[in-house]
């Protein structure tokens, strides 16, 4: 009868820690990563795009209820003016552009025509609405 050697346990076991390790170290450094790349963005674009977006979509959304009362639709335009005065220095390389700087007056005018006479039913809304709608479009058109 012949004795075999005793069995050796295998290196799998290591192989597989090392593998788990290399990926949690891997996923570690790419989270690292992504952040500072992201540190280095500025986030007031974007931020103020997305707060312009959800005060002219609120317009769309009481014109489409019928909510189109001075009380429902003011506080909102004059959110939109605020904002509107900060486009500007939130795209600080457009800053000098013609283009870029007409369609931001353009759509301040609006804006300002828009309050100074208030929409008082909802075809006023509607038509101010496609105003702004327009003067958001000449920029991205342009721009985005």
């Amino acid at each position: 009868m012949s004795t075999q050697p005793p069995r050796r346990a295998g290196n799998a076991g290591r192989y597989l820690f090392l593998v788990l390790l290399g990926l949690i170290v891997g996923a570690i450094c790419a989270v690292m990563a992504l952040r500072a790349l992201q540190a280095r963005q500025d986030p007031f674009p974007e931020a103020l795009m997305n707060v312009m977006a959800h005060q002219s979509g609120a317009l769309r959304d009481a014109a489409k209820s019928s909510r189109c009362t001075i009380n429902d639709t003011l506080p909102r335009l004059q959110s939109l003016r605020a904002l509107s005065n900060d486009i500007e220095s939130g795209f600080p390389d457009l800053r000098d552009d013609t283009r870029f700087a007409t369609a931001a007056s353009g759509l301040r005018a609006d804006l300002d025509k828009a309050l100074a006479s208030p929409p008082a039913d909802c075809a006023q809304l509607a038509a101010i609405n496609e105003r702004i709608g327009e003067d958001c479009k000449a920029c991205h058109r342009d721009f985005r």
